[in-house]
């Protein structure tokens, strides 16, 4: 199964689930992580902008086509709202794969339960913590619940 994890870089989400999903036939991919890489790789390939806009249009759209080929290619997206930041490209990846007719679940605390009720609403599953996302995973490939 290949599982995308989008959203959220700044805590160690994904590593905890990659290292609960160990045993499960599951790829996983994510964007960039590297947030300094993540918003320069335009402007490192492409030319250097003087303008702020057009520097961050060509990191967008380079990682555009890495992000639309993930969720293409996925199974199940993931996709995590942290406490710290607004997440503005969290919730277009959760749009494009619910438009791309992906399993999608998505992963937030409590108190984004009103601000995300649309997104929400198009996900499968709905979720605060990486054990959730484990526990779905290993009962989607092999029917088994968390002991």
């Amino acid at each position: 199964m290949k599982v995308y994890l989008s959203g959220e870089i700044h805590t160690d989400w994904r590593d905890q689930i990659v290292a609960g999903a160990v045993g499960l036939d599951v790829e996983f991919s994510a964007p960039v992580t590297d947030h300094a890489a993540s918003d320069d790789c335009g402007v490192a390939i492409l030319g250097a902008e003087p303008d702020k806009f057009w520097h961050d249009h060509k990191g967008a759209k380079l990682n555009a086509i890495r992000t639309r080929a993930a969720i293409d290619a996925a199974d199940v997206v993931v996709v995590r709202f942290g406490e710290k930041y607004k997440q503005w490209n969290a919730a277009f990846d959760a749009g494009y794969a619910a438009a791309k007719g992906k399993a999608l679940i998505v992963m937030h605390g409590a108190d984004h339960q009103h601000a995300l009720k649309e997104v929400d609403a198009a996900a499968l599953a709905v979720c605060e913590t990486p054990q959730q996302v484990v526990d779905m995973l290993r009962y989607v490939q092999n029917g088994t619940l968390p002991s």
